[in-house]
């Protein structure tokens, strides 16, 4: 008899804790409206666009080398040696492979920039999100931007009060992708 006791209160307060666990809260957010709303991203935009367009400079200048080479060759091809179309035509794949091999690396070092200057911007944001959802008690936060849900419980939109934590102006929110 002692063990029946003993096995109702245990698989009672299985079910109470299974219970508890069924009633977390849960609320979504749009995380790429909060990151775009926020001014770090803003600055952080406007930063990797200067060094883009710095490196597009620079890949100008490659491109134009590459141009002049090929008037040159155009104008002086009829009265070119063979062994001088050779060199001029060298030097003209080069310069191609410079500017690719140029365009790679800056496509690389953007991506770089890019995450060096956006990474806090993301922590900085995570952290509000998961400061936001304790203090109100929140169990799951969906991300609601990446739209990768079809199908997802009710839950309350926590991009006001993250947005209010953070001192960024609460604007107009899109509507988020259920």
């Amino acid at each position: 008899m002692k063990k029946y006791v003993i096995i109702a209160i245990v698989a009672f307060s299985g079910f109470c804790s299974v219970k508890a666990s069924a009633q977390a809260k849960i609320a979504h957010i749009n995380a790429q409206a909060l990151i775009e709303a926020m001014p770090e991203t803003k600055k952080a935009q406007g930063e990797i666009e200067t060094f883009a367009a710095g490196l597009e400079k620079e890949s100008g200048a490659l491109v134009a080398e590459y141009n002049k080479k090929m008037q040159d060759f155009d104008k002086s091809s009829a009265t070119d040696s063979p062994t001088m179309k050779e060199v001029k035509v060298k030097e003209i794949q080069e310069a191609q492979q410079r500017i690719q091999s140029f365009e790679t690396a800056a496509r690389e070092k953007i991506g770089q920039k890019q995450n060096e200057l956006l990474k806090p911007v993301y922590d900085k944001a995570r952290k509000a999100i998961e400061d936001v959802a304790k203090e109100k008690g929140y169990a799951y936060v969906i991300d609601s931007s990446s739209g990768s849900l079809l199908v997802s419980p009710a839950g309350d939109d926590l991009l006001a009060a993250v947005k209010t934590k953070l001192g960024v102006p609460a604007t107009a929110a899109p509507a988020a992708a259920k």
